[in-house]
């Protein structure tokens, strides 16, 4: 490092100083791919599964009516709009006074540590986990405890092992359904025993569920036992059903987190854009099934996105890899079957034969485990048929 450069660190808090740098997702190597390169890369929604038509007709109805359009730029409750909370808590199955609008899932994530993280205290993860969840963790701390993740979700028998013998943490975090990036999820009976271990031991537990409406397969596990518990936080997002650029999300809290959310909140952002949220109301509400339609349209693409992925690799590359089809979600997790294959120069001949995905180190929670490393994730929402199909066929070539 540079004179300069120690100068400059030198006017910045410990905080400020500790953020890591991510990983793979904003690696320089995929920052800028080769012309035509095939992304499989991020969580995006189809721009086909994107009511843009039905924004426009809101937005220009919001600006039409004097008076709502008023209100919109006026100041919002740091809680968010009543008629927002009130159909977000009728599908969560909870008082409207629970409900916190968030900007979006990531802030959602970040008010949850704030609020029940202290410094220094250790966190019980996902492995593989969300990275994005690490870096939210960093405001208030980098020591975790990784936890498996196992063919159904996260490996709650593990976690109490380790309680058992004297871990302590403050808080657990799992992405119960359609695990990013394991595609897996957390079973109904591992939810109640995850919520009973929280009870006993007194931590929270951060649920992180941003694709939970997108299951195209497979038995709903429900969320009634986090919803119900004091002991749960509940984190949810229209950024994989209406679109990541709304950064409208929400919070189902425990009634004795409310205000102290809100406190924490007032000191940050103070509350959530109130022209989007106004938006976003009269898209739900002028029409009681609309969401649920765009949401079936939606998981139906991703449904036949998700068969010819893995129908291809299956055809393509027989027997190289470990593939579980989805049941939901916007990922698949496939394994190396074939210990010899090097999976980081794998990775570099895909990307110079134009197929960029995410490694599984990248998700590796615990450095010393390195099952992540002998998996690939393949992002597919936002990918066409021959998209996937050229993307498997270039990928066989690096094979």
């Amino acid at each position: 490092m540079t004179a300069g450069a120690d100068e400059e660190q030198s006017g910045l808090t410990a905080l400020a100083r500790g953020l890591s740098a991510p990983k793979g997702f904003v690696d320089a190597s995929l920052a800028a791919p080769a012309p035509g390169t095939i992304r499989l890369l991020g969580g995006i929604p189809a721009p086909e599964a994107l009511p843009a038509e039905a924004i426009g007709r809101a937005a220009a109805q919001l600006w039409q009516d004097p008076d709502a359009a008023i209100a919109s730029l006026q100041y919002s409750p740091a809680r968010g709009s009543d008629a927002l909370r009130d159909w977000i808590a009728k599908r969560e199955g909870v008082d409207p006074s629970r409900i916190v609008v968030t900007n979006g899932g990531m802030h959602g994530l970040a008010l949850a540590v704030l609020t029940v993280v202290e410094r220094g205290a250790t966190v019980a993860v996902d492995d593989p986990v969300f990275p994005g969840f690490l870096w939210a963790l960093e405001v208030s701390t980098t020591r975790t405890l990784p936890v498996p993740v196992v063919a159904d979700g996260l490996d709650v028998e593990y976690l109490a092992r380790r309680l058992a013998t004297g871990a302590r943490i403050a808080a657990a975090y799992t992405v119960p359904d359609f695990h990013n990036p394991a595609q897996v999820s957390l079973s109904a009976p591992k939810r109640q025993a995850l919520i009973e271990l929280a009870e006993r031991h007194g931590f929270y537990v951060i649920v992180d569920n941003p694709y939970r409406e997108l299951r195209f397969g497979g038995q709903d596990q429900g969320v009634e036992v986090f919803n119900q518990s004091d002991r749960a936080i509940h984190v949810n997002t229209f950024t994989k059903t209406l679109g990541p650029g709304w950064r409208v999300g929400w919070l189902v809290l425990p009634d004795h987190l409310v205000e102290p959310v809100i406190r924490l909140r007032n000191r940050l952002d103070v509350h959530t854009s109130s022209v989007t949220q106004a938006m976003i109301e009269r898209l739900l509400t002028d029409d009681a099934q609309w969401f649920d339609r765009i949401v079936r349209s939606a998981t139906a693409l991703y449904r036949e996105r998700a068969g010819v992925l893995v129908d291809a690799l299956r055809e393509q590359l027989p027997g190289a890899l470990d593939i579980v089809a989805p049941e939901g979600g916007l990922f698949l997790w496939p394994r190396l079957t074939d210990d010899a294959v090097d999976a980081a120069a794998l990775f570099q001949r895909a990307a110079a034969h134009g197929v960029i995905y995410q490694p599984g180190e990248y998700f590796a929670a615990d450095s010393l485990r390195r099952s992540s490393a002998r998996h690939l994730r393949f992002a597919y929402s936002d990918r066409t048929p021959e998209e996937l199909r050229e993307a498997v066929r270039r990928l066989a070539l690096a094979f």
